[in-house]
């Protein structure tokens, strides 16, 4: 007989205080917030419900110290326990680091940061009383609060009280301040860090951010570790530059807009989403979701907020001057209902009053009269409170301010049309029903719409991933409109109606989010596939009437008759989203749990309709992208790749002009090409051939085919006869088709390579600017400078700065920085060589600099596969004089690129060698003959 393995189950507690039923290893009441206290106090630990090997390991090594008696909870970089303090019969929180990032901070390191946050003594921050390792885990040891996490308060009540927001955040404030002050940055503030017991706020964890960072990002990112959480991580942060005090403000900041609108500014479906719009979005406004939040609240929101450090207030203490309230103050403030009602600061006061004054000084007589005010009141200068008698009226000015901006639209010109009229977001439709049964219906009527409209020549219609991050947002629609550059957003919403009906409603806003229309269909459950095609008609009839034209809404191509295909369609869709999701955490196994799940849900839809293509397209692109998540190994690569392309190949036999199937085959052919699965070069060039094809083939049928483009951008470099011009014009069309795309950095930089190579250095300047802007901290930004430092032709040759760009490459690189400091390090080479000979012997030793540093950086085909380093050498020494240097070099180069790159230099060698062009070493390199 198999000896018993069961445990004993866990039993449900019941929360004395509101009778909520709970999980047994729950701690708190999820309903009213009641601590469960020590229920298994003394209890065996055999006997506690699901105890983990960790709290096993735990008592092992400190059952002589600490009492574990059960695990609290689990986060991102540690897992909690409470335990009793044997010596000191007190209760203590015992925190474990997970393993991996256990052994990648290290014990020295680990105890270095711990006691430089032990020395930090004030009452807002959680203390520490012991810390160590046990066998490879890192623990510290602290106090255990009583109460519940500001997560828990939030999840509870979603919005908080303006008065409680902001005394929290005055608190927190205090308590960074304190810490600033003693050289000690937080990096991870955020509602799980910050513990309310009673009305007092305690800020804990200092010290385990900093610790992770300091232990080196490369071992960070390979275990799947994240330093910071993107909900509350500044850009900086999350482009890996240096942070400092202004770096927990932007989170802080974060936290209260949270705390007033009951979600963060920024979210998204997965970490790189989330950070992407930290760095490029607007934040949205905390108003137009809670209009009771006063407006200078909202603007000292904004300025914490700032993309730019140098931009938000500096210290904690000019923080909470723009809230109205000296730090001083925060150390007893109340945090509960009652608070005294913050104070404007004078700052906000000017801000917010300049614009109801600016207003009034535009109105006629007659419209103050209107408004009950006369003349005097509008020709007061400001700020309104130099003048008294401003001052005495201030409040009906400030009253009327809503009657004044409605009298005001009154009295304007018809708006002239946007500028971005023809440019059309649909965002994902709301699931109305009481119990969200009908979301595969609002995400497939949504992308169908998406698509529907897309198909119109005169409309410009945003791509499903540039409205994806909004999807379930509070943010306002004219905050979204700025985001995408839309002049029109369709919003919809799906409700039951009745048994057998459901009620699609629509409504068309402009770019200042004001209502334009709406409509609402009926339509049968059973005929929701059906519904397609009629709430396209009605999107189109919305749209048509601000656009003064016909919207022709082309014919849609042959998809299925099977209402339950189309579900099954939908339900994969949402699960591969799930996939994604768990992919950014780190859940691998979960990741492959969800997509296995997607996977029978296309199959699923596939042998309801065996006719329709699109579910076995889908198969073919969820295949590609998990062979996109194997490590770099073609053992591991070749099954997934090859399973793509067999489902590609069964959807292009049932319809041959399925764009979708065609773009996914000719990506997943080359992915195979790049990924070294040809058994050789006769191999690999057929492949590359046939991915051509497809890929040319599929924007032959449809001209905005984006990731088609995106695909070739990269391509044309591998083809025979292709030149940079090829590159320049996919990669134009990718961004014209869907500035959206997930590789939008990888596209845009193609961009800038192809007219760099090209040898259009103001063309590449622009695009170099651009990726700047766009997507500051990135590695392609970073590069695109690198390189233009070593262009001919300039004023000057800044070598320190190309040192200084080659240091933030490696910085933003963490899982490749030795090859990003092997390419900074030989594009610096290149500058000192343009430096050495443009200053001649008034610089002697310059070029002996370039070529020496150029020779530390070759690298070799472990580091450097394709061998762009050796290309990139024999640049420097083609800007040096030195020609056997750089034929050599080249030679390395094209060695490894026979089929592409030497007759590419043959045929274009480009104005980087054209100087080697009559060189015969050149010539044989290249394969003259």
């Amino acid at each position: 007989m198999a000896p018993c393995t069961s445990r004993i189950a866990p039993l449900n507690r019941t929360c004395a205080n509101c009778g909520t039923v709970a999980e047994a290893a729950a701690v708190f009441c999820a309903r009213c917030g009641l601590n469960f206290g020590s229920e298994f106090k003394g209890t065996p630990l055999e006997a506690i419900p699901d105890a983990s090997p960790m709290l096993v390991k735990l008592r092992e090594n400190l059952g002589a110290r600490y009492a574990i008696e059960r695990e609290l909870g689990k986060g991102g970089m540690a897992t909690v326990f409470l335990a009793r303090d044997v010596k000191h019969d007190r209760e203590v929180a015992i925190k474990v680091l997970h393993p991996d990032l256990s052994a990648s901070i290290g014990a020295e390191r680990f105890e270095r940061e711990i006691k430089l946050a032990a020395k930090l003594q004030h009452p807002g921050i959680l203390g520490l009383y012991d810390s160590g390792e046990a066998e490879g885990l890192l623990y510290y040891v602290m106090p255990f609060v009583r109460g519940e996490s500001l997560r828990d308060r939030l999840d509870r009540e979603g919005m908080l009280p303006i008065d409680d927001a902001v005394g929290i955040t005055l608190q927190v404030a205090d308590a960074l301040g304190y810490a600033h002050e003693h050289g000690i940055v937080h990096r991870d503030i955020k509602p799980e860090n910050i513990l309310l017991a009673g009305n007092h706020v305690l800020v804990a964890d200092f010290g385990i951010a900093r610790a992770a960072t300091e232990a080196g990002q490369q071992k960070l990112t390979q275990t799947g570790i994240a330093v910071g959480t993107p909900v509350y991580m500044a850009p900086e942060q999350s482009t890996g530059d240096a942070v400092g005090p202004t770096a927990d403000l932007y989170s802080l900041g974060c936290m209260l807009y949270e705390m007033l609108a009951g979600e963060a500014p920024f979210t998204g479906p997965n970490a790189m989403a989330i950070m992407a719009r930290h760095l490029m979005e607007q934040v949205p406004s905390v108003r137009v979701v809670r209009n009771a939040v006063p407006e200078e609240l909202e603007q000292a929101i904004f300025i914490a907020l700032n993309k730019q450090p140098v931009d938000r207030p500096q210290t904690a203490a000019q923080f909470a001057e723009l809230l109205g309230m000296p730090l001083g103050a925060t150390g007893t403030m109340r945090v509960m209902r009652g608070t005294k009602s913050i104070r404007p600061s004078r700052v906000m006061r000017d801000s917010a009053i300049e614009r109801v004054s600016k207003a009034m000084s535009q109105l006629t007589p007659e419209q103050l009269a209107a408004l009950g005010l006369d003349e005097s009141l509008a020709a007061i200068p400001v700020p309104l409170w130099k003048r008294p008698l401003a001052w005495a009226v201030g409040a009906a000015t400030l009253v009327a301010a809503a009657v004044l901006a409605m009298f005001l639209r009154g009295s304007e010109a018809p708006r002239a049309p946007s500028a971005n009229a023809n440019r059309v977001a649909v965002l994902y439709f709301d699931d109305a029903s009481p119990d969200s049964s009908l979301r595969l219906v609002a995400d497939g009527l949504t992308e169908g719409l998406i698509r529907s409209l897309d198909r119109v020549s005169t409309l410009r219609v945003i791509s499903r991933s540039g409205v994806e991050p909004f999807r379930g947002s509070l943010v306002a629609v004219d905050s979204i409109a700025r985001a995408l550059s839309a002049g029109y957003l369709v919003r919809g919403s799906v409700a039951p109606e009745g048994a057998a009906h459901v009620r699609v409603s629509l409504a068309l806003d402009d770019d200042l989010g004001s209502n334009v229309a709406r409509t609402s269909l009926r339509v049968s459950r059973d005929s929701l596939l059906l519904a397609q095609d009629t709430v396209a008609a009605a999107a189109a009839d919305l749209i048509r009437t601000p656009l003064g034209r016909e919207i022709q809404l082309a014919t849609q191509r042959a998809g299925t008759a099977s209402n339950a295909a189309w579900l099954a369609v939908q339900q994969g869709a949402q699960l591969r989203r799930i996939g994604e999701a768990r992919i950014a955490t780190g859940d691998r196994a979960g990741a492959n749990a969800s997509f296995e799940a997607a996977d029978s849900a296309f199959a699923t839809a596939e042998q309801l309709d065996r006719r329709w293509s699109e579910p076995v397209t889908r198969r073919a692109s969820l295949a590609y992208q998990r062979s996109r998540f194997e490590p770099r190994d073609p053992r591991a690569i070749r099954p997934w790749v090859d399973l793509a392309i067999g489902h590609a190949d069964r959807a292009l036999a049932l319809d041959p002009n399925d764009t979708d199937a065609l773009e996914m085959r000719g990506t997943t052919r080359y992915f195979g090409v790049l990924s070294n699965l040809s058994v050789n070069e006769q191999e690999r060039m057929a492949a590359l051939k046939q991915a051509q094809a497809d890929l040319e083939r599929a924007t032959a049928l449809n001209s905005r085919q984006a990731g088609a483009w995106a695909s070739l951008s990269h391509m044309y470099y591998q083809i025979p006869g292709k030149t940079s011009a090829d590159v320049l014009f996919a990669a134009r069309n990718a961004l014209e088709s869907d500035e959206f795309q997930t590789n939008v950095v990888l596209v845009r930089a193609r961009l800038f390579n192809a007219a760099f190579d090209r040898g259009d250095f103001d063309a590449a300047e622009q695009y170099c600017v651009d990726l700047e802007r766009r997507f500051a901290g990135t590695t392609r930004a970073m590069r695109c400078r690198l390189y233009l430092q070593s262009v001919p032709g300039l004023d000057s040759y800044d070598i320190d700065r190309a040192w200084r760009l080659t240091d933030s490459l490696v910085a933003a690189s963490p899982g490749d920085s030795l090859l990003q400091r092997l390419t900074g390090q030989m594009f610096t080479a290149a500058t000192i060589a343009r430096a050495a000979v443009r200053e001649g012997a008034r610089a002697p030793g310059l070029a002996d600099s370039a070529r020496a540093v150029a020779r530390r950086s070759q690298g070799d085909a472990t580091i450097d596969n394709p061998r762009d380093l050796a290309l990139f050498g024999a640049y420097v020494h083609t800007v040096l004089g030195d020609r056997d240097a750089a034929v050599r070099e080249l030679g390395e180069y094209v060695a490894v690129n026979a089929s592409t790159r030497g007759p590419a230099l043959l045929s274009d060698p480009g104005w980087m060698f054209r100087a080697l062009v009559d060189d015969p070493g050149f010539r044989r390199v290249v394969g003259a003959r």
